[in-house]
């Protein structure tokens, strides 16, 4: 390494100043990325210039004679010369090299404006060599999505020939350090899905393809896909202006909250973010656990820890599930409570079947989180409170012991009948003796 170059011209150097009206796309931070790498590292298919360096490390590789046959560089190696493949079958659809020229053309044009969107300087890439990759990235994109979606034909295509390949394909897109800046996404196709489909933006078709059709607001603005999943979440929750940026200091669990007569509701869907606590019942959405939740929550997380840290919203809300689930028990328990499920296993995976595993993901999640301030602060104090009425934890006693399933709830019943008939009799046995004293 020639330490007498400019700092930039390193993959991985911060870039210096930063311009914080652009940037919004990070590497993610070493605290967060050393507790779990695999859910922020790309699966496939590398995009964009943070994992540019690493598709010239398993070409090395693969020029050395190692044997990387089951490794992901040669996934990567695979992924390049698909995007070949999909610029020229691209280019043959769409008005041919002229149409590719004009891309290159806009490319060039918004240069400096896509370098700036990354925190870390992409200098070390010649400039002509960052126009391509950022052609055959975005390309792909659009590609990838019009034949997952069923728009041009895909068959023949060996990355759409199965489920596998696409699903992994379709996670790699939100990965925070796999992203391309949207306006420039927006400004090569927007054009062409408006020729194609006079009625549809390419933001309608985005938005379409990762199934978020009416839950986002018509004039929300996202930087990125990473961020287009944030939004859509962050939107779910009311009165964003007021909420008391404080943290949450403890918060009793599932099992104790149960033994102190909290009742707990499923409502919403696994994207809403919306929590509340009234009347001693706690309403939490529906979260759905499959293989993919982890890698989705750390990745927007990731993102708010770099870029929304005052307002770090999805960060509280796994904060709240972390101070709610501590163990298997908890997670049983938030199974079997309300009128719906609070946890869904749609996976086949086993690591993900076992609530002791759920507990543990739920756990891990925050390790290296730094939360200044959570937008469930109230939310917590006014269970912790519920908690605390010596009243409200006699009640639950009482119906746990007296009335916690039906046969028990009868017994007691019955038992409560007998001791009234007995007192009624005794109390009519005393009447009679009273009145047949002279």
């Amino acid at each position: 390494m020639n330490f007498n170059q400019p700092r930039e011209m390193y993959p991985g150097m911060w870039r210096y100043p930063m311009n914080p009206d652009l940037c919004c796309i990070y590497r993610v931070p070493n605290r967060l990325r050393e507790v779990n790498p695999e859910p922020y590292t790309p699966q496939i298919v590398l995009i964009g210039p943070l994992h540019h360096s690493v598709k010239s490390q398993a070409l090395k590789a693969l020029y050395l004679g190692d044997d990387i046959t089951y490794t992901k560089s040669m996934a990567y190696l695979d992924m390049e010369e698909h995007k070949k493949t999909y610029l020229a079958e691209f280019a043959a659809r769409i008005e041919g090299e002229t149409t590719i020229d004009e891309l290159r053309r806009m490319i060039k044009e918004e240069e400096e404006t896509i370098r700036a969107s990354y925190q870390e300087s992409t200098a070390w890439i010649q400039s002509s060599e960052f126009v391509e990759m950022v052609l055959h990235d975005s390309v792909f994109i659009i590609e990838f999505i019009l034949r997952f979606s069923g728009v041009v034909e895909k068959k023949g295509d060996p990355l759409l020939a199965g489920l596998s390949l696409g699903i992994t394909v379709y996670h790699d897109l939100i990965l925070l350090e796999n992203q391309l800046p949207f306006f420039i996404l927006d400004k090569l196709f927007n054009p062409i899905v408006r020729r194609i489909w006079p009625h549809l933006t390419f933001r309608d078709l985005i938005i379409s393809f990762f199934g978020f059709q009416g839950k986002i607001g018509r004039n929300s603005k996202f930087r990125h896909f990473t961020d287009l999943t944030r939004c859509v979440r962050v939107e779910t929750l009311p009165n964003l202006d007021v909420w008391k940026s404080k943290p949450i200091e403890h918060m009793y669990n599932a099992e104790k909250l149960d033994s102190g007569g909290v009742k707990f509701k499923a409502v919403g869907n696994d994207l809403s973010l919306c929590v509340s606590f009234k009347n001693g019942c706690l309403k939490i959405p529906c979260l759905t656990v499959d293989d993919s939740l982890e890698m989705k929550l750390r990745n927007i997380m990731a993102l708010e820890q770099c870029h929304y840290p005052n307002n770090a919203h999805v960060c509280s809300y796994a904060l709240f599930l972390d101070y709610l689930i501590d163990t298997d028990k908890d997670v049983d328990l938030l199974l079997e409570k309300g009128n719906s499920f609070i946890l869904i296993y749609i996976s086949i995976n086993i690591k993900f079947v076992q609530p002791a595993k759920v507990a543990q993901m739920v756990n891990k999640l925050v390790t290296g989180i730094v939360d200044p301030g959570s937008y469930y602060y109230d939310i917590a104090g006014e269970v912790n409170e519920y908690y605390r009425n010596p009243v409200n934890r006699s009640k639950a006693i009482l119906k746990r012991v007296y009335f916690g399933n039906p046969w028990t709830g009868t017994a007691t019943i019955a038992a409560m009948f007998l001791l009234v008939m007995t007192l009624i009799q005794t109390w009519a046995s005393i009447v009679q003796v009273k009145q047949n004293e002279p």
